[in-house]
Order: structure tokens, then C-alpha cells, then sequence
């Protein structure tokens, strides 16, 4: 069954147009070294908690929204192969494609898919 990696981020909201840039060039990327898809949602109905939420998780200031996003592998093997390839793509190199948030605020992890619906 497929392999997921998912992200949740915290973005300057006055960087949304600089955000969508930086993500649609990166998912060029990820698809060329074997990624089936890849989802970037901005955050419109995020809300705070009590005890964990995810504007909690990315320490969310005032001025930022919460993205949540996923890339679809079609199984490990390939995830672990392509995001090594991603990771060295000079296009995905900071001073190619510098990330328009905090990147030490990502929340990040790799996951089996058990079901689908």
C-alpha cells in the first residue's frame, strides 16, 4: 500500500502568493523522483485548543496560518529513494527555492497507510 509523509507548517500569511511559488516548484520536483501526488492546503478552519491543536504544534503567531500538507509515494522503498534524490535536486536548495517560513517550526513524519476509503 501507498506511503505517506506529512507536514503541518506555519506560514507568514502575508506570504501566501511566495508560499505557493515555493510549493509548486517543489512538487515538480518530488513527482519527478517518483512522488504520485502532493497537497498543500492552507489553513481556513484551524482552531485553537485546550491541551493540543495544530496552531499549538507550529507555535502559530498572529501573523501566520497553518498549512497542512502530504505527499503520496507508492510505497517506502520508492519515498526513501526519491526523497534522497530530493533532498540533493539542486532545485530544492534554499538559495534556489528559499522556504517563505520557518522551517525549524515543520512538524514532520513518514506513515504506512493502513486504510483507504
Amino acid at each position: 500500500m501507498s506511503y505517506v509523509d506529512g507536514f503541518v507548517i506555519a506560514v507568514p500569511t502575508a506570504n501566501r502568493e511566495k508560499f505557493k511559488q515555493h510549493a509548486e516548484s517543489a512538487a515538480a520536483v518530488f513527482i519527478e523522483h517518483g512522488a504520485l501526488s502532493l497537497a498543500e492546503c492552507w489553513g481556513d478552519d484551524v482552531p485553537d485548543g485546550k491541551v493540543t491543536s495544530f496552531p499549538m504544534a507550529v507555535k502559530l503567531k498572529d501573523d501566520e496560518t497553518v498549512v497542512f500538507s502530504w505527499i503520496i509515494w507508492p510505497d517506502k522503498a520508492t519515498r526513501d529513494t526519491g526523497m534522497e534524490k530530493v533532498m540533493s535536486d539542486p532545485r530544492i536548495q534554499p538559495d534556489m527555492n528559499a522556504m517563505p517560513f520557518d522551517g525549524q517550526r515543520m512538524i514532520f513524519g513518514g506513515f504506512e497507510m493502513i486504510v483507504k476509503a
